[in-house]
């Protein structure tokens, strides 16, 4: 079993490299406003000027204007948008460029969650976060992982995620990825060297336990 790992909400270079020496397939980099983890567009460009090749980049949005997502997608050219707000299929796919949409299982009802993910047709991908609808992700919480219904398109399980639950979240959920922010951080954007090399340690424990 093949577990993509993807570290968002990346504000330095030596957290990038880091990642992606540790195996990372993507980092994300965040550009609203009202994140702890922002990063410019001018500082986000020279972390993707020194990250390895074949290490994907994001470029993560909520509820952001029109120009602004153009403008980082011209200028930065992410090989992925990802959207968290509340934005529609019809927006997502604007920017001619592939796309996750954020879908949010921190509803206190469950959810009829066929609805959310039918709902964007357009994305190349699915990320199952434990944020409320009109909350913001990376928030250190996990969801009721029991809740998932999988789409057909690759998805990453996100939300809460650290070196000591991700083992059991795999072994759970069977995701086509993991998306972690605050498990591997000492503060909001830095990285913990530590947690970070435990987390990839455990996603290739528990691969290695489930193919077994």
């Amino acid at each position: 079993m093949r577990v993509r790992i993807k570290i968002c909400g990346i504000t330095r270079e030596e957290d990038a490299l880091l990642a992606a020496e540790l195996g990372a397939d993507a980092i994300g980099l965040i550009f609203t406003a009202t994140s702890p983890r922002q990063v410019s567009l001018q500082r986000a460009v020279q972390i993707r000027e020194h990250l390895p090749a074949l290490t994907s980049v994001f470029a993560l949005f909520a509820d952001d204007t029109e120009e602004w997502v153009a403008e980082v997608a011209e200028v930065l050219s992410p090989d992925y948008l990802q959207f968290h707000g509340n934005e529609d299929d019809d927006f997502c796919k604007r920017f001619a460029r592939p796309f996750f949409k954020a879908i949010a299982m921190g509803s206190a009802d469950p959810q009829n969650l066929q609805s959310p993910t039918m709902g964007f047709p357009s994305a190349a991908g699915l990320i199952f976060d434990a944020h409320r609808p009109g909350q913001r992700g990376g928030l250190g919480k996990t969801f009721e992982w029991s809740r998932l219904v999988p789409d057909h398109r690759p998805w990453l399980l996100a939300g809460g995620l650290n070196p000591d639950n991700i083992a059991a979240a795999i072994h759970q959920t069977h995701p086509w990825g993991v998306d972690v922010a605050s498990g591997v951080e000492r503060a909001p954007g830095i990285k913990d060297t530590r947690h970070m090399t435990r987390f990839f340690s455990e996603v290739l424990r528990a691969e290695v336990e489930l193919s077994d």
